[in-house]
Protein backbone atom coordinates (compact mmCIF):
# COMPACT_ATOMS: atom_id res chain seq x y z
CA UNK A 1 0.00 0.00 0.00
CA UNK A 2 1.38 3.38 -0.95
CA UNK A 3 0.56 6.62 0.74
CA UNK A 4 0.34 9.82 -1.17
CA UNK A 5 2.28 12.71 0.23
CA UNK A 6 0.16 15.58 1.24
CA UNK A 7 1.00 18.75 -0.56
CA UNK A 8 2.19 21.35 1.84
CA UNK A 9 1.43 24.91 1.18
CA UNK A 10 3.46 27.67 2.62
CA UNK A 11 1.84 30.95 3.17
CA UNK A 12 3.74 33.94 2.07
CA UNK A 13 4.42 36.14 5.03
CA UNK A 14 2.76 39.45 4.65
CA UNK A 15 4.01 42.34 6.64
CA UNK A 16 1.54 44.99 7.49
CA UNK A 17 2.74 48.42 6.80
CA UNK A 18 1.84 51.02 9.36
CA UNK A 19 -0.35 53.62 7.79
CA UNK A 20 1.56 56.80 7.18
CA UNK A 21 0.59 59.55 9.56
CA UNK A 22 -1.33 62.33 7.92
CA UNK A 23 0.32 65.65 7.30
CA UNK A 24 -0.12 68.34 9.92
CA UNK A 25 -3.24 70.25 8.84
CA UNK A 26 -3.00 73.85 7.75
CA UNK A 27 -4.88 76.37 9.85
CA UNK A 28 -5.85 79.89 8.80
CA UNK A 29 -3.46 82.76 9.55
CA UNK A 30 -3.42 83.67 13.26
CA UNK A 31 -5.54 80.70 14.37
CA UNK A 32 -7.14 80.49 17.78
CA UNK A 33 -4.85 78.85 20.35
CA UNK A 34 -7.44 76.12 20.96
CA UNK A 35 -7.23 75.23 17.24
CA UNK A 36 -3.46 74.80 17.48
CA UNK A 37 -3.70 72.78 20.71
CA UNK A 38 -6.34 70.51 19.14
CA UNK A 39 -4.08 69.83 16.13
CA UNK A 40 -1.13 69.01 18.40
CA UNK A 41 -3.26 66.90 20.73
CA UNK A 42 -4.59 64.77 17.86
CA UNK A 43 -1.11 63.73 16.67
CA UNK A 44 -0.41 60.13 17.67
CA UNK A 45 3.36 60.13 17.95
CA UNK A 46 5.74 62.35 19.84
CA UNK A 47 7.56 63.19 16.60
CA UNK A 48 4.34 64.43 14.97
CA UNK A 49 3.44 66.47 18.05
CA UNK A 50 6.88 68.09 17.91
CA UNK A 51 6.42 68.72 14.18
CA UNK A 52 3.04 70.37 14.82
CA UNK A 53 4.48 72.51 17.61
CA UNK A 54 7.27 73.68 15.31
CA UNK A 55 4.82 74.43 12.51
CA UNK A 56 2.73 76.71 14.73
CA UNK A 57 5.56 78.16 16.83
CA UNK A 58 4.65 81.59 18.21
CA UNK A 59 5.48 83.63 21.33
CA UNK A 60 1.88 83.33 22.53
CA UNK A 61 2.05 79.52 22.42
CA UNK A 62 5.32 79.46 24.34
CA UNK A 63 3.81 81.79 26.95
CA UNK A 64 0.88 79.42 27.48
CA UNK A 65 3.20 76.42 27.87
CA UNK A 66 5.53 78.23 30.26
CA UNK A 67 2.60 79.33 32.43
CA UNK A 68 1.21 75.81 32.46
CA UNK A 69 4.33 73.62 32.73
CA UNK A 70 7.05 75.68 34.43
CA UNK A 71 6.87 74.94 38.17
CA UNK A 72 8.68 78.20 38.96
CA UNK A 73 5.77 80.17 37.46
CA UNK A 74 3.33 80.70 40.31
CA UNK A 75 -0.14 82.00 39.56
CA UNK A 76 -1.41 84.73 41.90
CA UNK A 77 -5.02 84.01 40.93
CA UNK A 78 -7.16 81.87 43.24
CA UNK A 79 -7.13 78.19 42.22
CA UNK A 80 -10.24 76.43 40.98
CA UNK A 81 -13.39 77.95 39.53
CA UNK A 82 -13.46 81.63 38.68
CA UNK A 83 -16.18 82.64 41.14
CA UNK A 84 -17.84 85.44 39.22
CA UNK A 85 -20.15 85.70 36.28
CA UNK A 86 -22.31 88.61 35.32
CA UNK A 87 -25.91 87.63 34.74
CA UNK A 88 -26.47 87.26 31.05
CA UNK A 89 -29.69 89.01 30.06
CA UNK A 90 -30.32 86.66 27.15
CA UNK A 91 -29.71 83.31 28.81
CA UNK A 92 -30.23 84.17 32.47
CA UNK A 93 -27.14 82.08 33.31
CA UNK A 94 -26.24 82.68 36.97
CA UNK A 95 -23.39 80.24 37.71
CA UNK A 96 -19.70 80.99 38.12
CA UNK A 97 -17.72 82.20 35.14
CA UNK A 98 -15.96 78.81 35.04
CA UNK A 99 -19.35 77.07 34.88
CA UNK A 100 -20.51 79.44 32.13
CA UNK A 101 -17.36 78.70 30.10
CA UNK A 102 -17.75 74.94 30.66
CA UNK A 103 -21.43 75.15 29.64
CA UNK A 104 -20.57 76.98 26.39
CA UNK A 105 -17.79 74.46 25.58
CA UNK A 106 -20.14 71.56 26.28
CA UNK A 107 -22.79 72.99 23.94
CA UNK A 108 -20.19 73.44 21.19
CA UNK A 109 -19.07 69.83 21.57
CA UNK A 110 -22.68 68.61 21.42
CA UNK A 111 -23.27 70.58 18.22
CA UNK A 112 -19.89 69.60 16.78
CA UNK A 113 -19.21 73.26 16.00
CA UNK A 114 -16.95 75.92 17.47
CA UNK A 115 -19.01 78.73 16.01
CA UNK A 116 -19.94 81.46 18.43
CA UNK A 117 -23.00 82.66 16.58
CA UNK A 118 -23.88 86.22 15.67
CA UNK A 119 -24.08 87.50 19.27
CA UNK A 120 -20.48 86.69 20.10
CA UNK A 121 -18.65 88.20 17.14
CA UNK A 122 -15.78 90.61 17.74
CA UNK A 123 -14.41 88.84 20.81
CA UNK A 124 -10.75 89.09 21.66
CA UNK A 125 -8.24 86.23 21.52
CA UNK A 126 -5.42 84.85 23.66
CA UNK A 127 -3.11 85.99 20.86
CA UNK A 128 -4.27 89.60 21.42
CA UNK A 129 -4.20 89.42 25.24
CA UNK A 130 -1.17 87.29 26.13
CA UNK A 131 1.14 90.24 26.85
CA UNK A 132 -1.02 90.99 29.91
CA UNK A 133 -0.51 87.54 31.45
CA UNK A 134 2.54 88.65 33.47
CA UNK A 135 0.03 90.43 35.74
CA UNK A 136 -1.27 87.05 36.91
CA UNK A 137 2.14 85.61 37.85
CA UNK A 138 4.04 86.02 41.12
CA UNK A 139 6.66 88.72 40.61
CA UNK A 140 5.07 89.88 37.35
CA UNK A 141 3.34 93.04 38.58
CA UNK A 142 3.28 93.15 42.35
CA UNK A 143 2.06 96.78 42.34
CA UNK A 144 -1.45 95.65 41.33
CA UNK A 145 -3.83 94.58 44.08
CA UNK A 146 -5.22 91.06 44.11
CA UNK A 147 -8.68 92.43 43.40
CA UNK A 148 -7.43 94.37 40.36
CA UNK A 149 -5.64 91.27 39.02
CA UNK A 150 -8.73 89.10 39.44
CA UNK A 151 -10.93 91.75 37.80
CA UNK A 152 -8.53 92.02 34.87
CA UNK A 153 -8.48 88.22 34.48
CA UNK A 154 -12.29 88.05 34.56
CA UNK A 155 -12.57 90.81 31.95
CA UNK A 156 -10.19 88.95 29.65
CA UNK A 157 -12.08 85.67 30.13
CA UNK A 158 -15.41 87.32 29.34
CA UNK A 159 -14.01 88.69 26.07
CA UNK A 160 -12.57 85.38 24.87
CA UNK A 161 -14.10 82.58 22.82
CA UNK A 162 -15.18 79.97 25.43
CA UNK A 163 -12.54 77.46 24.26
CA UNK A 164 -9.84 80.14 24.62
CA UNK A 165 -11.16 81.13 28.07
CA UNK A 166 -11.07 77.48 29.09
CA UNK A 167 -7.36 77.34 28.17
CA UNK A 168 -6.57 80.23 30.53
CA UNK A 169 -8.54 78.61 33.35
CA UNK A 170 -6.61 75.37 32.81
CA UNK A 171 -3.23 77.13 32.62
CA UNK A 172 -3.65 79.14 35.80
CA UNK A 173 -4.03 75.83 37.66
CA UNK A 174 -1.42 73.99 35.53
CA UNK A 175 -4.07 71.60 34.18
CA UNK A 176 -3.70 72.03 30.41
CA UNK A 177 -2.77 68.35 29.98
CA UNK A 178 -6.13 67.27 31.41
CA UNK A 179 -7.78 68.46 28.16
CA UNK A 180 -4.97 68.41 25.59
CA UNK A 181 -2.54 65.52 25.05
CA UNK A 182 0.58 67.68 25.31
CA UNK A 183 3.41 67.22 27.80
CA UNK A 184 6.29 69.41 28.93
CA UNK A 185 8.70 66.87 27.44
CA UNK A 186 7.19 67.34 23.97
CA UNK A 187 7.18 71.14 24.33
CA UNK A 188 10.81 71.13 25.51
CA UNK A 189 11.88 69.10 22.47
CA UNK A 190 10.00 71.36 20.05
CA UNK A 191 11.15 74.59 21.68
CA UNK A 192 14.68 74.09 23.04
CA UNK A 193 15.00 77.86 23.48
CA UNK A 194 12.59 77.82 26.44
CA UNK A 195 14.54 78.00 29.69
CA UNK A 196 12.61 76.17 32.37
CA UNK A 197 12.77 77.30 36.00
CA UNK A 198 14.05 80.36 37.84
CA UNK A 199 11.09 82.58 37.05
CA UNK A 200 9.73 83.49 40.50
Amino acid sequence: MTTAKKATTTRAKTTRKKPAEAAIPDLPNNPFIYEILEVISKQRSKAKKVEALKKYEAPVLKTIFIWNFDESVVSVLPPGDVPYAAIDGETGFKGTLSEKIADAVSKMEELGSHSLGANDQGKTTIRAEFRKFYNFIKGGNDSLSSLRKETMFINILQGLHPLEAEILCLCKDKNLSTKYKITQDVVAEAYPDIQWGGRS
